[in-house]
């Protein structure tokens, strides 16, 4: 048994909080909902949130609004509008549980504006840098259709799903950037503290310096003496590159590259297709028209050369093509999900075929990711054994030869 910190709101619409002791999360909630009130949030005693501290002082600095604060602010307003309160009830208690600062001014922005007579879109569609397209316009559906509370549900859902990718792929990364950083970081101190020493010990000695030690004291002197040459011509390639990817020219000749190169290309490609088909899919399911959902696709795409294949999309569309055709005519999506689509087009059910294509591209995402990162990793340490290696037996060579010299 263990101890969960909770919030809920009781019949009346006031919001509690409290300590309750439990198995877990759902036994927790189980218990409250039991004694009529509705459980906000849960977690266990101690344990205050990826967004709580000294951490969510400083995100809540920041003018755009976190993923993970955003999800949850979803998440709790579809929770308050299913138990059946109203809206401008929901938006009132969520700016009092919001943990973001921002976000609760936000929130108390769109109470404001909703309580004026506007529509809960139009209020969402007044913050663009807090709520994407995506989210404005599947609430427009969702106000359209008489069902905000599901269409809720499921914009949670996708913000669930991107997330959850999203935060695979960083932890599968932190591991490689932690090894390349100290093993890059070891090269370094190596040749700026320790064989500097071996040139004042073959001097005091008045031995001849070996070759190897020759050419490592030749790299350390650069190192040293010239460090800031490579810092300002690293700093001014990253600020060319930077001013190249900005232009359209550059950054559809640069994403192009990506999705061409060995192994990530292949990477990328299922990333970009798996949120092509979760996107698309969900605007579907919420009664998005296709055109417009396709431009809100293209979007979200990140690679513009795939983003770039939305425009023939859309106009085979507008022909009466259907989607699978223009889509296989773009020759950017792998066949799988072609035979996919085609089959979601032929029953009727190309949402549903949509979101299917999605959750398959994050599955091959994921063992794409493991692949590379078993490839990577041994990749970095034998290379940085290689390097660090070389230098110890260049430095042992050394030592060795002084020991050679007659007395």
């Amino acid at each position: 048994m263990a101890f969960f910190e909770y919030k809920a709101v009781t019949p009346e619409g006031k919001v509690i909080e409290g300590t309750l002791e439990g198995a877990d999360e759902q036994t927790v909630m189980a218990r409250l909902e039991e004694q009529g009130q509705l459980p906000i949030r849960v977690h266990a005693a101690g344990d205050a949130g990826p967004f709580s501290g000294l951490l969510g002082g400083v995100l809540s600095r920041r003018k755009r609004v976190p993923r993970g604060d955003l999800l949850i602010f979803t998440q709790e307003l579809s929770t308050l509008l299913n138990a059946g309160l109203t809206l401008d009830r929901s938006l009132t208690i969520l700016s009092e549980l919001t943990e973001n600062a921002y976000l609760r001014e936000v929130i108390k922005e769109l109470l404001r504006e909703v309580k004026g007579g506007k529509a809960l879109s139009d209020a969402f569609a007044t913050f663009p840098h807090v709520f994407p397209k995506i989210y404005v316009n599947m609430i427009r559906a969702g106000e359209a259709g008489g069902a905000l509370d599901d269409i809720l549900s499921r914009l949670a859902e996708y913000l669930e799903r991107g997330e959850e990718l999203r935060s695979y792929l960083v932890s599968a990364l932190i591991y490689p950037i932690i090894l390349a950083i100290v093993g890059a970081s070891s090269v370094v101190v190596m040749l700026t503290f320790v064989i500097p020493k071996f040139a004042v010990i073959f001097e005091n000695a008045g031995a001849p310096v070996p070759l190897p030690m020759k050419i490592l004291l030749f790299i350390s002197g650069l190192v040293v003496s010239y460090w800031w040459v490579a810092l300002i011509a690293g700093i001014g390639t990253w600020y060319l590159i930077r001013r190249w990817l900005a232009t359209p020219e550059g950054r559809m000749n640069w994403d192009r590259r990506k999705l061409k190169l060995p192994i990530v290309g292949g990477v990328l490609q299922k990333l970009e297709v798996s949120r092509f088909g979760r996107t698309l899919g969900t605007l579907l399911q919420s009664a998005v028209p296709l055109i417009q959902s396709i431009n809100i696709v293209k979007e979200v795409i990140g690679n513009q050369a795939m983003a770039a294949a939305m425009e023939p999309i859309k106009s085979g569309v507008k022909k009466g093509e259907g989607l699978a055709n223009p889509v296989r005519e773009s020759a950017i999506f792998p066949p799988f999900a072609l035979h996919l689509l085609q089959v979601g087009e032929e029953t009727g059910r190309l949402d549903a075929m949509l979101l299917q294509i999605a959750d398959t591209y994050d599955r091959e995402l994921r063992t794409s990711m493991k692949r590379l990162i078993a490839l990577f990793e041994p990749a970095i340490i034998l290379a940085m054994g290689v390097v660090v290696g070389a230098m110890v037996v260049s430095m042992l060579y050394s030592i060795f030869s002084i020991n050679d010299i007659p007395l």
